[in-house]
């Protein structure tokens, strides 16, 4: 199958929609004290020592520039219940802080939310060129956890993971 054009891409956007992930919404503060939030499901573990993760956004993005080396940002891995809060992060929009309950953290200065199954404080590591992505290597500077279900996508659509059984 040719992977150019619009039905291929939508073709293997669907293969890679079986494979269930976590949702993060991903914060920080713009150089101009803007709010800058948003919703990334490409993230991944890297190395536990030194502690890091990666994750991915669009070269398309509006908030491309503001997650340069050495930038604070804090990445939430969303509870099932805030399924609306990834969709409000995830479309452009004037303000998609709108009703969202915030904190800004005194180590980071990156804005915090609660209500979340965990939370890692990161600085951005290195940038590497993805394709029609970039991928951000950050560094994980501190983390917490709660006890809370975690929000999943899979194909299109959001699912919880709050009774889960062993194999």
């Amino acid at each position: 199958m040719s992977t150019h054009g619009a039905d291929a891409q939508r073709a293997l956007r669907n293969v890679l929609g079986t494979f269930p992930t976590g949702v993060t919404v991903i914060t920080t503060m713009g150089a101009d004290g803007r709010l800058i939030g948003l919703t990334v499901n490409s993230f991944s573990s890297v190395s536990l020592d030194p502690p890091l993760v990666l994750w991915s956004l669009s070269r398309r993005s509006p908030s491309l520039e503001q997650f340069p080396v050495g930038k604070a940002h804090v990445i939430h891995v969303l509870a099932d219940h805030q399924a609306q809060m990834a969709l409000q992060f995830a479309n452009p929009r004037a303000d998609k802080w709108a009703g969202v309950e915030y904190r800004v953290d005194d180590d980071s200065g990156a804005p915090t939310i609660d209500g979340c199954v965990a939370r890692l404080f990161c600085q951005t590591e290195s940038l590497v060129d993805g394709g029609d992505h970039l991928v951000i290597l950050s560094r994980v500077t501190r983390h917490e956890i709660s006890d809370r279900a975690p929000l999943v996508f899979y194909r299109g659509g959001f699912l919880s993971l709050a009774e889960r059984s062993t194999i």
